[in-house]
Parts: structure tokens; C-alpha cells; sequence
């Protein structure tokens, strides 16, 4: 099987923003020559997507922390299933998880995992069954700024809660320049910008700055909501992103691939570790591989350490999941539903996630997964 670049693909997330370089599937052969294997699936002649059955429209919506991802996947499973579409909508993760629980989505994408009020209420709409988190997209959530005449900042978990909690408003602050001794940081003010909508994003900030820094972060860690005062409010990743890379002396939290995607200098952490350590995938990784799964039976909903000081670990990340109904699904839209996550989660949809500044999930949580989503009914 080969994989071809597709330089002029483009990740649109809420806007103007673009990716280039994303990785789309359009070549190479299934495991039969004729399309089609021995147990009945329809694979793709284009590639070794198998659609099943999977035709007509789903639609989704959720987390804009994985709308890039999502476009990719979206690229190449419309490339390999011809006549399917699958529409994603990046309205932050509490609307698609109100939009799932309303039956209005065939699945949801959230930055956290399903309260347990929320499964609860899925149950109406999963006959038999309820909502389950597949995690499927991890990552870092990067710390942009913008800074002129400074490309290289370090700043701890301490001084970010006190940025973020207004308690720290001048970029020469003592805390900020003995972290930064060779910066030339202006007695500037600090314009830090958070998300307006409700979000996973901003609660696993919360849950990084809740248990890295308690003593300077009282805000509930299990708000999607922004919780401090002052700053300035835009819509979704893609809004705070544009908001930062267009305003000196700023600074904000989105995913790594906005911050790629944009030139958007990321600030490095010093978590305690031998080493000042930076927002990349690898080192997202590093941290989401010590997740412990705390779910049970389907549900694959996983524990994250935020305060590792593991060399290399990047602390403040996340994990995206889709929601879907164990039992209970549409039958319109199931095949169509199954055949694009069993993708997503494959070796080949993890694979393509890298070069969109996302981390693919470690092999155990990935193996866990490609078990549940056939199961799925």
C-alpha cells in the first residue's frame, strides 16, 4: 500500500485556517484484487479503507480541538467510500455532546469524558444501551503567544495560573523574567485570551493548572466553562488562535495544530524536569502513554497524570473522544458510523495524525478500540 501527500488539502476549522502537507489515502490495494474480501466487506479500490456498507450522510459534531484531524480523516474516507458523507461540525465539545444527547448527531466529539449525568441521559436516546467515550485523537494543548523580540519562553504551571487568573499582568514580571534570565521581556501588559464556549480545551487547562499548581488555581477543574476574570473571549481554538497571532503581546491555549498551522511561537514548560520541555506531539505522547483507562465495560474513558515530571512529557494535553451509543444506534446511519471510526482508529487513520500536530493513541488504548467499534450496534 503507498501513501501520497496532498500538499493542497486544507483543514478549515471555523474559518480561515489551513494545514498543508496533510496526509490524504489515495493509493493502493485492498487485500483483494477484486475489492472486496471473503467475509463480504467492501473495501475501497482506491485504498484499504473498508466502507462496509456505509452510504448517505452522518453527521457529527463537537470538540474544535480535533477539527483538524477530523478533516483529514473526512478527506480520505470521502476519497475511498464514494457517495458517503460525513459533516463535522466543530461547535466545542459541549454542543455536540448537547447535540448527541438531543439524537441530533451519530456521534459527538468531546475533550473530556461523558459526566455521569450525561450518560445517564443518553440512555433516551441509545435504545438498550448509553453514550461510551472512544478516545481517538490525543495531543497537546500548546500555550501560544505573541511576543516581539521573544521566540524562546518558559514559564512554569504557577505563573501561567496567575497570567490566566489575572494576577500576573506585565510580561516582565519578577516570576516570568527568573524563569526567562536571557529574554528581553517589555514592560508590557499581558493580553491573555480564553475560550467563550463551552469546552474541553479549557477543562483539561483547568485540570493541568488544578493539580500542577493548586495553591494558585481554585477555579472547578471540571468546568468546560472559562472560570477566571479578565481576558478577552473568542469562539473556539481556531478564534483564540487568530486572536493571539494578530495581537502583540498576547497570549492563549489551543491545540498544537493551530499554533503549526499559524507560526504561532508555543511557550516550553518547566515542569521540574531536568529540562525545560516543548509542546510537539512526541512529547505529548510521552505523558498520554502513562493514561489509565477508568472507564468500564465499552466505555474506554482514560485517567491523565497532569503533574508528571517524567523527562520529556508534555503535561498539559488531551484526549479527544467520539461518543457513540454502545447499543441503540440508528440504523441509517450505523454501518456508515462503524466503517468511518473503524478507520479513524486503525493503524492507517493514527498514522496521519502526526503531520496534523496531533498524537496517535498509544498501541494498547488503540488496540482496545479497534475491538469496541465493531461492536457497535
Amino acid at each position: 500500500m503507498k501513501l501520497q501527500r496532498k500538499n493542497g488539502l486544507r483543514a478549515t476549522a471555523l474559518g480561515a485556517l489551513a494545514i498543508s502537507g496533510a496526509l490524504v489515502l489515495t493509493a493502493c490495494g485492498s487485500d483483494n484484487n477484486t475489492g472486496a474480501d471473503t467475509s463480504g466487506e467492501k473495501t475501497s479500490a482506491a485504498s484499504n479503507i473498508k466502507c462496509d456498507e456505509a452510504k448517505g450522510q452522518i453527521l457529527a459534531a463537537g470538540s474544535s480541538a480535533q477539527k483538524n484531524a477530523v478533516d483529514v480523516w473526512v478527506n480520505a474516507f470521502q476519497a475511498a467510500c464514494s457517495g458517503v458523507e460525513v459533516n463535522y461540525q466543530a461547535i466545542g465539545s459541549g454542543g455536540g455532546i448537547t447535540k448527541f444527547n438531543q439524537g441530533q448527531v451519530a456521534f459527538a466529539g468531546s475533550d473530556s469524558a461523558l459526566k455521569p449525568e450525561e450518560v445517564e441521559e443518553s440512555k433516551k436516546i441509545c435504545k438498550g444501551g448509553q453514550g461510551i467515550n472512544l478516545p481517538m485523537v490525543g495531543g497537546p494543548v500548546a500555550i501560544g503567544y505573541n511576543l516581539e523580540g521573544v521566540d524562546n519562553l518558559v514559564l512554569d504551571a504557577t505563573t501561567i495560573a496567575k497570567i490566566f487568573d489575572s494576577k500576573i499582568t506585565k510580561w516582565n514580571d519578577p516570576a516570568i523574567a527568573k524563569l526567562n534570565p536571557d529574554a528581553k521581556l517589555p514592560d508590557s501588559s499581558i493580553q491573555a485570551f480564553h475560550r467563550s464556549d463551552e469546552s474541553g480545551t479549557t477543562q483539561n487547562l483547568h485540570k493541568y493548572l488544578s493539580e500542577a499548581a493548586p495553591a494558585d488555581w481554585k477555579h472547578d477543574p471540571k468546568s468546560k466553562s472559562w472560570l477566571a476574570p479578565g481576558g478577552q473571549a473568542a469562539n473556539g481554538s481556531s478564534g483564540v488562535a487568530s486572536q493571539v497571532k494578530q495581537t502583540q503581546g498576547s497570549i492563549g491555549y489551543f491545540e498544537l495544530s493551530y499554533a503549526t498551522s499559524q507560526s504561532i511561537s508555543t511557550v516550553k514548560l518547566d515542569t521540574g524536569a531536568a529540562a525545560p520541555v516543548e509542546a510537539t506531539t512526541e512529547n505529548a505522547s510521552k505523558a498520554i502513554a502513562a493514561a489509565k483507562i477508568k472507564g468500564t465495560g465499552k466505555d474506554l474513558a482514560l485517567s491523565l497524570d497532569y503533574k508528571t515530571k517524567a523527562e520529556g512529557a508534555y503535561p498539559i494535553i488531551l484526549v479527544t473522544y467520539e461518543i457513540a451509543c454502545d447499543k441503540g444506534n440508528k440504523a441509517k446511519t450505523l454501518p456508515t458510523l462503524k466503517a468511518f471510526l473503524n478507520y479513524t482508529a486503525s493503524e492507517e487513520g493514527q498514522k496521519v495524525l502526526s503531520d496534523a500536530g496531533y498524537a496517535p493513541l498509544p498501541a494498547e488504548i488503540a488496540t482496545k478500540v479497534r475491538e469496541i467499534v465493531p461492536t457497535l450496534s
